[in-house]
């Protein structure tokens, strides 16, 4: 059975790409174009092994996406990577960190570091 990644991104190019590339990897892949239709489909009962989401999105960032979904019980224990630009502290890792994230990925990323990362975190 094909593991679930959700991915949280404002930017349809993102999405596209990053759904494209995770399908043909061999994964189901849901989206939201920001954290409150995230939160929504998940407070309905999505159910994902791995939640991928920008920093920056508009409504609801990824710091406070984070903290809410990691207070819903279907999260709780999920990987959450962030998604990043190069220009993120070191005090914004530790940050994102202590809130719950399990890691974070740096745009642009290849195809083989998402794959890498998704391995290292994702359960088999």
């Amino acid at each position: 059975m094909a593991k679930t990644i959700f991915l949280v991104d404002d930017s349809l190019t993102v999405l596209m790409s990053l759904k494209g590339r995770l399908s043909v990897a061999g994964f189901n892949v849901e989206t939201a174009n920001d954290g409150v239709q995230a939160i929504i489909k998940l407070r309905e009962g999505l159910k994902p092994d791995l939640i991928i989401t920008d920093i920056n999105t508009p409504e609801m960032n990824g710091i406070e996406f984070l903290q809410q979904a990691r207070d819903l019980p279907n999260c709780r224990r999920v990987p959450i990577l962030m998604l990043t630009g190069l220009d993120m502290t070191r005090e914004k890792h530790d940050e994102v960190r202590r809130i719950g994230a399990t890691g974070w990925l740096v745009k642009p990323i290849s195809d083989v570091d998402l794959l890498d990362m998704i391995d290292l975190v994702l359960p088999s």
